[in-house]
């Protein structure tokens, strides 16, 4: 899944906003404690300057035992929720509210400001006052404030949930927008092959990489038209103007193999001589067939009919064929439907398949052919009992000049049989694979001609 771009752009993509989310949750906790510790110090400050107005200016004069008395009361109150110490200059505590439940909050420090665990009273933050001859400790309860924090943490928490599943799926969005043009690039890549390589790219108007991408494949296609233009244009010419040569030297060969004073092993030789050329000629003739149907250059007159008919006629001469060859032919045919092909050429591929079943199987060998005619097209696999091809191998196996080793090693054919016959069935707008035989331990060919071509 993970090997997907769209996969990979939606985890990067989620996990990138979480991660800033996240972090500002992590700077926001730090503003908000501390925006919080502070406020704990203007409560504290403001009830000592509450406490101090309250004792007025000659706090000094009224003697200690009154001030006691004052704090006590104050302290004693319901409004009041802040913790109290006073102590002297020698550090003697002679005050301490009653929620202290009898601790003391230690003043001999130098910092105005600092935190405590004081037992029962819980975690505090202390605020130290001078008031002469007193010392003055304010403490506020830093348990709202852990309370709070701890309610930030969780909510901080479900939002970052929540964030990574949202932000997954916008990133889903916004990759398949992202990779839309991707895909049609690469769809129109995929589509354009030796046979069909005047297809281009679209090209956005808006410039970016993406058109500019576009822009260098459709350039890439145009130099690879031209060169299979070129490729197929020699092809075609040398083809041609080899048959004129090849034509003579056969004229020529006949002629010495009608000369009665030709010694028997030079007519043997001219025999071999012969046999080549028209291999020769055959692999010509094949090399122009498949320069045309590369080209587009052949027109197929395509007729929709009832394939039956076309298997039965083909049925009895393949069976003759391969009783020449010793071996048995076995073939059925099934359904009924209109199929858009031509007649000459479906001929050639079954022959040529055929031909290269009774190649391939053993002596008394079974050639299996089977057909099949339905609203979906025509369906025809041949099957022979040969040396079972490994997977790389049928990869393989519609090139041209491809050869694969035969059980019999008689036998050399020109290597242009099979792609001769994919030329043909991608002609009538079909397909043809081969695959291990189902029967037996052999090669099966399969080819799937659509109900029109």
């Amino acid at each position: 899944m993970w090997r997907s771009i769209r996969a990979r752009l939606t985890l990067w993509y989620a996990l990138s906003s979480t991660a800033a989310v996240a972090v500002l949750f992590v700077v926001g906790y730090g503003l908000l404690e501390d925006r919080l510790r502070r406020s704990l110090d203007v409560i504290n400050a403001t009830q000592f300057e509450e406490i101090k107005v309250a004792l007025g200016p000659d706090y000094r004069t009224v003697g200690l035992q009154v001030v006691q008395e004052f704090l006590r009361e104050t302290t004693a109150q319901s409004s009041f929720d802040q913790f109290l110490q006073v102590q002297t200059a020698d550090g003697r505590v002679v005050f301490a509210s009653a929620n202290l439940h009898g601790r003391t909050i230690p003043m001999g420090r130098d910092e105005p400001v600092f935190e405590i665990d004081a037992g029962q009273a819980g975690p505090l933050r202390v605020g130290v006052f001078s008031l002469e001859p007193y010392r003055i400790a304010m403490a506020s309860s830093l348990t709202p404030l852990q309370e709070e924090m701890a309610n930030y943490v969780r909510i901080a928490s479900a939002l970052g949930v929540a964030m990574l599943f949202v932000s997954g799926a916008i990133g889903f969005f916004f990759s398949e927008m992202m990779l839309r043009p991707v895909r049609a690039i690469g769809a129109t890549a995929q589509r354009i092959s030796s046979s069909n390589l005047s297809e281009r790219v679209a090209v956005s108007s808006v410039k970016d990489e993406l058109s500019d991408l576009a822009r260098v494949l459709n350039d890439m296609f145009d130099r690879l038209e031209a060169s299979f233009e070129q490729i197929r244009v020699f092809a075609a010419e040398a083809s041609h103007e080899l048959k004129t040569p090849l034509s003579l030297v056969r004229l020529h060969a006949e002629t010495l193999l009608g000369d009665a004073a030709l010694p028997a092993a030079a007519k043997e030789a001219v025999v071999v001589q012969l046999e080549e050329l028209g291999r020769l000629n055959q692999i010509i003739d094949e090399l122009l067939l498949l320069s045309r149907a590369d080209a587009r250059a052949m027109t197929l007159t395509l007729e929709a009919q009832d394939p039956s008919a076309f298997v039965q006629a083909f049925v009895q001469d393949a069976q003759v064929l391969a009783e020449h060859h010793g071996h048995r032919f076995e073939a059925s045919h099934t359904g009924h439907g209109p199929v858009a092909f031509e007649a000459k050429w479906m001929r050639q591929v079954l022959l040529n398949l055929l031909m290269n079943a009774l190649h391939a199987s053993a002596p008394d060998g079974r050639i299996l052919l089977q057909s099949q005619a339905d609203a979906a097209g025509w369906r025809i696999a041949v099957e022979n009992d040969g040396p079972r091809l490994s997977e790389a191998e049928r990869q393989h196996i519609f090139e041209r000049f491809r050869r694969v080793k035969q059980p019999r090693g008689d036998y050399q054919g020109t290597g242009l049989g099979l792609a001769i016959c994919r030329s043909i069935v991608a002609l009538h707008g079909g397909r043809i694979r081969a695959v291990p035989a189902e029967a037996c331990n052999g090669l099966r060919v399969e080819i799937d001609i659509p109900p029109r071509g």
